[in-house]
């Protein structure tokens, strides 16, 4: 037979016992579940984000990789027509058709510049902008115009010998600071050449480049030459600014290293 103080007593194991339950849950509750959308650079596709993904997707985030037109798995695509706007609406029409909001939009290398495009177009959709040693040009600008006569005459070139002017030539594995053979392998094999519109086409930007978001920079050591002008423009504004010791293609060199830090941001 149950007792009133047997009965108050079990009662009281119970309380207490969900009491601290409810505490231990609190206190164990699994970080903030965000959505990372990363895009790649020149040459790259989705593909090149596949160790990064891996680890956000463990981690408990939602993580989309897109491929520009004319690149990756949509290499059969390249044209002449290919812009940046043709870019900027491949990256804005991913955010759409996915119905994405809160994103934390990651653009590396030549992606940064589409990113810029993108928080111009789809502000309300993004939560955070973080360029990963890309590329930052601003409005009216094209990528050739903010390089080096020489480079921009090398580049042309390559792609008339190449390509007849279609698009520019995949460069050694080195150029992406990529030295493990297999590392090297896998790049060679998945690279594809460049539509050459992109880098002569402008960037239209209405506001200022990151559009007021919360926005933050990763620089790579040793330093990728090309984005030396962005490295310098990202710590004059009130973006966060890292570095971390990868490559420039960090998301293959180290992606535990860019993961964590993409989450530590």
């Amino acid at each position: 037979m149950t007792t009133r103080r047997s009965f108050l007593a079990t009662t009281g194991v119970a309380v207490l016992a969900a009491a601290c339950g409810s505490s231990t849950k609190e206190r164990a509750a699994p970080e903030e579940t965000k959505t990372f959308v990363l895009l790649h650079g020149a040459w790259h596709g989705g593909w090149c984000w596949k160790r990064v993904e891996e680890r956000l997707r463990a981690a408990g985030h939602h993580v989309y990789t897109p491929t520009q037109t004319g690149l990756g798995e949509r290499s059969h695509l390249l044209s002449k027509e290919i812009t940046l706007d043709v870019f900027i609406d491949d990256l804005v029409n991913v955010l759409e058709w996915e119905d994405l909001t809160d994103v934390v939009l990651v653009g590396h290398s030549f992606g940064g510049i589409v990113t810029s495009g993108a928080a111009d177009r789809a502000s309300d959709r993004i939560r955070q902008l973080i360029y990963l040693d890309s590329l930052i040009i601003q409005n009216g600008q094209t990528v050739f115009s903010t390089m080096p006569p020489q480079t921009v005459a090398d580049r042309r070139r390559l792609a008339q010998e190449s390509t007849g002017g279609l698009a520019i030539p995949v460069p050694d594995t080195s150029f992406f600071g990529v030295t493990d053979a297999d590392d090297a392998a896998w790049l060679k094999a998945k690279c594809t050449p460049h539509p050459l519109s992109t880098y002569e086409s402008p960037l239209t930007l209405q506001a200022p480049v990151g559009h007021g978001l919360p926005t933050a920079y990763i620089a790579v050591k040793p330093e990728f030459a090309p984005a030396a002008g962005a490295r310098a423009f990202a710590k004059q504004q009130n973006w966060k600014y890292v570095e971390i010791d990868a490559g420039h293609d960090a998301m293959v060199t180290s992606p535990k290293a860019l993961a964590d830090t993409l989450l530590s941001l």
